[in-house]
């Protein structure tokens, strides 16, 4: 199926398929289908053969590629199907303008109509898968389980074909739930993850001329692109023919787009392609370009330096700079000066005017000093006064000097006062 499919391609091209491929690519004409009946039919441009190994992850919805296209070119894709009713007028619309497009295919819907996956492949559509039971949980489910819904929709695909290796190794993550594990698991079985470049909300509860509107304003603001679709729904059907009208009316192309085998190599083309718009002079990148992840030739570290490698040895390169030939003649071109360059004699005026500086730095010391002094000794007074009125206050009273007590003894009475009194 799949893996057999994307396993017998080959890188190196033969001279026919390279020829083939310029083909494909400078005249894209020869290659569009003829549409009996309906000479103003849009029709398919070119076909554009991809090769899913080299660039897994495509939409610009989701992912930084996208497929190579021109200005003005489109890819339609429609998921969910096939469901009869709605299916094959989707089918007939197709058909009606040579139109090629992409199916995405639910195991479901393939198990229950196998001859709505025949039809696609019949008309010449390409056919991809979309799991087995459309779970919008592919971003939080465990691997193992997101693994069996995509074996179970590659498998009832494939089965519902005549031929199986028809399918396509293309996947699109329902509800486009993506998650980095299940992206990994599809690379690494050489399938392409497809998102898209802008949907028309077709599986929402809208009116089919809004879908159309939204699919209009939305592919003219990119100006070109994948376009995702549902082949279940009736707005889809009432709004392609006028998505149609009007993708002819303002000059786009339709681009079909299938796997790389073996007999049908990739179409040439170089990595800028695959952005949804090339960067120019006048366009600014607006991200920092990834780091490149570098690959050592060996392991082995160098060892350490030692303490020989740091002497002039002729066997060991030194590894602090060496001294200039000026730097080594220091030594014999100065004289070693003497003893009296250094003496200063008496009375010079560098004697004068070191004794001037210390002589007035004195002065200044004690003048700073000064105030302390007599504030300490201020200070001092005041607290013996203070220590003496303390101590006399708390002391027993002191008999009083001699010369104290005969002035206390009481004065003998005179005779005159005496003979007054008689």
């Amino acid at each position: 199926m799949i893996g057999s499919s994307v396993g017998l391609r080959t890188r190196s091209w033969t001279a026919l398929g390279l020829l083939l491929g310029l083909l494909t690519t400078a005249s894209p004409a020869a290659l569009a289908a003829d549409c009996p009946g309906h000479p103003d039919a849009l029709g398919t441009s070119r076909t554009l053969v991809v090769d899913p190994r080299e660039h897994p992850l495509i939409g610009t919805m989701q992912y930084r590629e996208t497929l190579p296209l021109k200005d003005h070119e489109v890819v339609l894709t429609f998921d969910d199907g096939p469901l009869p009713k709605y299916s094959n007028q989707v089918l007939q619309i197709l058909a009606d303008e040579c139109i090629k497009a992409t199916f995405f295919i639910i195991g479901n819907q393939a198990k229950a109509n196998p001859e709505g996956v025949r039809k696609l492949v019949a008309a010449g559509h390409t056919v991809g898968t979309h799991s087995m039971d459309h779970p919008l949980t592919f971003d939080r489910m465990p691997i193992e389980k997101a693994e069996a819904e995509i074996n179970g929709g590659i498998e009832w695909t494939a089965a519902a074909m005549t031929d199986p290796t028809k399918l396509a190794p293309f996947f699109r993550i329902p509800g486009l739930m993506r998650a980095e594990g299940v992206e990994n698991h599809l690379i690494s079985r050489g399938i392409q993850v497809w998102s898209a470049d802008f949907p028309a909300d077709d599986w929402r509860h809208v009116s089919s001329d809004r879908v159309y509107q939204l699919a209009i304003q939305r592919l003219e603001a990119k100006g070109k692109g994948i376009l995702l679709l549902h082949d279940i729904q009736a707005r889809t059907v009432a709004a392609l023919p006028k998505i149609i009208r009007d993708l002819k009316a303002r000059g786009y192309r339709i681009v079909h787009v299938v796997p790389a085998t073996a007999d049908r190599p990739a179409t040439p083309t170089t990595p800028v392609e695959w952005l949804l718009h090339s960067p120019t002079e006048t366009t600014p990148i607006a991200r920092w370009p990834r780091v490149p992840n570098f690959v050592f030739a060996q392991t082995r570290m160098l060892p350490a330096p030692a303490l020989a490698d740091l002497n002039a040895q002729t066997e060991h390169q030194p590894l602090l700079p060496r001294r200039t030939m000026a730097q080594a003649n220091v030594e014999a071109t100065l004289p070693v000066p003497g003893r009296d360059l250094f003496a200063i004699p008496e009375g010079s005026v560098e004697v004068l005017l070191s004794t001037s500086l210390s002589r007035r730095a004195t002065r200044l010391a004690m003048a700073a000093q000064t105030p302390h002094a007599a504030k300490d000794k201020a200070a001092r007074g005041k607290a013996a006064r203070s220590q003496g009125r303390r101590t006399a206050q708390a002391a027993p009273a002191a008999p009083k000097p001699a010369a104290q007590t005969k002035s206390a003894a009481p004065h003998p009475t005179g005779v005159a006062s005496l003979k007054k009194r008689a």
